[in-house]
């Protein structure tokens, strides 16, 4: 072998040991398993928390804050004092916008002392109280359908004890709707459901209501023991052609009775037992009588 061969063989094989070593030297690693699974669960953890922190967040956002459709039916956000779910005020279960029955014509048909608030929150009870048990198919709704059109002391009876107070709310829908509700002692003692064409296919001008005897007799187990002084109402339908109702009942006499969209409401009291219904009348523009309830075939004087 020459010496240029000897040359060429000795710096091959260097070459190889050096390419050997630096192959050691740039192979990767054994991946450092360990170190991989705790930053696994480190980034666990530190998402957990930041979850956490979103609901925790959610938990606080501004009990104040609510949407609602601006004039442009866009949805807009209006926002109050921030307050947190542990601070903020428990609901009371009425809505702040929570609208209640219209008023009566004249204010003289709120009677004894009884607030327009308070007759509007009789009617409210009374509705709650009787929604779930109407199985009839009667669809009540709610007080803000319907317009006082009386509220009355009522006297307790054998029948039904302890006094309190009527309230009369009528709706337009069906026709001639209206309730009666009977409230003591800030409940609802019962309700009185009727309309228009409860009344004679017939029925002249001046309509009494045939099912609000309610208003002014007390039971029948106390004929001759009614407790006096008593208060009393009439209310029934008219016709728009009626100009006046009077309506005398016993030794107390209504003239005239309020006429209030469609209807008549006459009140007194009586100071002596009472045997007949009310004694109803009415007249036409021209004063010309046009109804008289001793003359209606549909209406009965006997009170019991």
């Amino acid at each position: 072998m020459s010496g240029e061969q000897h040359f060429d063989t000795d710096f091959e094989q260097q070459l190889r040991e050096l390419l050997v070593r630096d192959a050691d030297i740039v192979r990767p690693a054994p991946a450092p398993y360990p170190a991989i699974r705790r930053r696994g669960m480190a980034e666990r953890r530190r998402r957990v928390a930041a979850v956490g922190a979103a609901l925790v967040a959610l938990t606080a956002v501004p009990v104040g804050a609510y949407a609602w459709a601006g004039g442009n039916g866009e949805r807009e956000v209006d926002t109050a004092t921030p307050m947190t779910s542990a601070s903020a005020p428990r609901s009371t279960g009425a809505s702040p916008e929570e609208t209640g029955p219209a008023r009566p014509a004249g204010d003289g048909q709120l009677l004894d002392g009884i607030t327009f608030a308070q007759a509007s929150d009789g009617l409210r009870t009374c509705l709650a109280a009787e929604r779930p048990s109407s199985s009839l198919g009667i669809k009540l709704g709610k007080a803000e359908d319907y317009r006082i059109l009386l509220a009355a002391k009522s006297t307790g009876d054998s029948n039904d004890p302890g006094d309190g107070f009527h309230v009369v709310a009528v709706k337009d829908e069906p026709a001639g709707f209206r309730v009666i509700c009977d409230i003591k002692d800030g409940e609802a003692s019962g309700i009185n459901v009727s309309a228009r064409d409860a009344a004679a296919a017939d029925a002249g001008p001046v309509v009494p209501d045939p099912n609000a005897g309610d208003l002014y007799r007390q039971s029948v187990i106390d004929q001759g023991q009614w407790k006096l002084p008593y208060r009393w109402a009439a209310i029934g339908y008219v016709d728009e052609s009626v100009a006046k109702v009077t309506v005398t009942y016993g030794d107390s006499t209504t003239d005239p009775a309020v006429l209030d969209h469609g209807w008549f409401v006459a009140t007194g009291v009586v100071h002596q037992q009472v045997d007949l219904a009310p004694h109803i009348m009415g007249y036409d523009s021209d004063g010309e009588l046009v109804y008289d309830s001793d003359t209606d075939k549909g209406y009965s004087r006997e009170l019991y």
